[in-house]
């Protein structure tokens, strides 16, 4: 596997010889020593990462001129994660750097223990959002399905559902928290199916009053009631040869879970206010957030109707129980969107992705999209920070130690190596170029489960 492109930037020959030593068995090294070698660099090289000292020539006491070079490499180079270096007494030009783009900084005298760790996760990042890239463009359908995204063995089992009842016509329950993308799971059906042309009808059954509902559903004939100055056709003739989508199935009334109980045994119905019989052909896929279970229990929903209704059912996870992985790949993906959609080229902050990752999100997939969304307009630079989601930043203990800080570098690139290879440990140990009982051992040692990962 080949090593990640890093670009030093630096005028001190001195620091550029120990980083090269330092540094060359885990990175292909490139050096520059002011910002036009920087971009000349930049052109041939690449790189994944950039580790750039703000203190450059022509004016290596002022940080004027790193921070120029920061806002063209990021110009040139949008998805480089570039580290910045300065002084213990220069922390505002640090926080500048970070509203320009920069993935971190380190204040001088750098120690090398706690840059390889940075560089590290910088070069790791950088690789999980070009991966992200590709399944975004529809390459890898293990990730991508329809509209639907999820890297998880939770959403790849649904993935494989989805691919298997698409070729029936069974009716389909969907079992969810609201906001999990109950509907995106059904359309995702009606494209895999032979329905895949026909009409996709959605209706909310609780957001129509139950004396409406009915003639929403059905129809009805003219006269049928006051203010029924017309034949009207409803939903389910709508969906004629195509899919009738019943959102939130547990809101029906009983004496409507009756018809549509009797459509679904006979494929007939009457129109409010009708006599003739209407045979029509089309799949029903209902969805729920409710605990179907529990009103059968207490005589609210009906058995029979439930049973036909579940021919299939998928329960669909809430975003908290589907892992960091998935909830940062949903959040680039929304802020790739909304980002061409406001002409905003913006990046998450690595507290930010901290702050994503930990947050329980108890409005699932949708909460997440509102908060990307928001973020999106709000940022006052090229990176959004936890203030722009309106999310805390976890907070994180610094390492009191150097046993400490290599036993957090020792564990990210442990955890890190398991990811990239979904946790065969074969390809994590040659990844990072140690013996299969060396890795095990480390995998005990830091109490690593390696099952998580695949």
């Amino acid at each position: 596997m080949a090593l990640p492109k890093l670009l030093i930037i630096d005028d001190d020959e001195a620091i550029r010889l120990q980083l090269k030593y330092a540094l060359r068995e885990e990175f292909q090294l490139a050096f520059a020593e002011d910002r036009l070698e920087a971009m000349k660099a930049l052109a041939t090289l690449t790189p994944e990462v950039v580790l750039l000292d703000l203190g450059l020539p022509p004016f290596p006491d002022t940080a004027s001129e790193g921070l120029k070079a920061l806002d063209e490499l990021l110009k040139a180079a949008p998805r480089a994660k570039v580290i910045v270096l300065t002084g213990n007494t220069e922390r505002e030009n640090a926080l500048s750097s970070i509203q320009l783009g920069a993935f971190d900084y380190l204040l001088k005298p750098v120690d090398l223990d706690s840059l390889r760790v940075m560089l590290t996760r910088a070069a790791y990042l950088h690789a999980l959002e070009r991966e992200s890239e590709t399944w975004l463009t529809g390459q890898d359908e293990s990730v991508r399905f329809e509209e639907i995204l999820g890297n998880t063995p939770l959403m790849r089992e649904i993935f494989g559902v989805i691919q298997r009842v698409a070729k029936t016509d069974a009716t389909v329950l969907i079992e969810g928290e609201s906001g999990t993308g109950k509907e995106l799971i059904a359309r995702a059906i009606q494209q895999r199916s032979r329905r895949r042309s026909a009409p996709f009808v959605p209706i909310n059954c609780g957001a129509i009053p139950e004396n409406l509902l009915e003639s929403e559903l059905f129809g009805h004939e003219k006269g049928a009631f006051t203010g029924a100055h017309v034949q009207r056709k409803g939903k389910l003739e709508t969906a004629d040869r195509g899919t009738l989508f019943l959102d939130e199935i547990g809101e029906l009334g009983l004496s409507l879970q009756v018809k549509l109980l009797r459509f679904l045994q006979e494929r007939t119905f009457e129109r409010v206010g009708g006599r003739e019989p209407i045979r029509l052909d089309l799949r029903v896929i209902a969805a729920t957030n409710q605990h179907l279970k529990d009103q059968l229990e207490r005589g609210v929903f009906r058995q029979d109707l439930y049973y036909r209704l579940s021919v299939v059912a998928i329960k669909v996870p809430p975003l908290r129980e589907r892992g960091d992985e998935d909830v940062l790949l949903l959040a680039n993906a929304f802020l790739r969107r909304t980002g061409h959609e406001h002409r905003r080229r913006l990046r998450f902050s690595p507290e930010a992705m901290r702050a994503l990752a930990a947050y329980h999100w108890p409005g699932n997939v949708r909460e997440l999209d509102n908060k990307v969304s928001r973020a999106t307009i709000m940022a006052r630079g090229r990176v959004i920070h936890p203030v722009d989601l309106e999310l805390e930043t976890p907070s994180l203990e610094r390492p009191t130690s150097l046993r400490e800080i290599r036993g957090r570098a020792e564990r990210a690139a442990l955890t890190d190596a398991l990811a990239r290879h979904r946790g065969n440990i074969s390809r994590a140990a040659k990844d990072l170029k140690v013996s299969r009982p060396t890795f095990h051992s480390l995998v005990d040692k830091y109490k690593v489960d390696s099952k998580a990962f695949k």
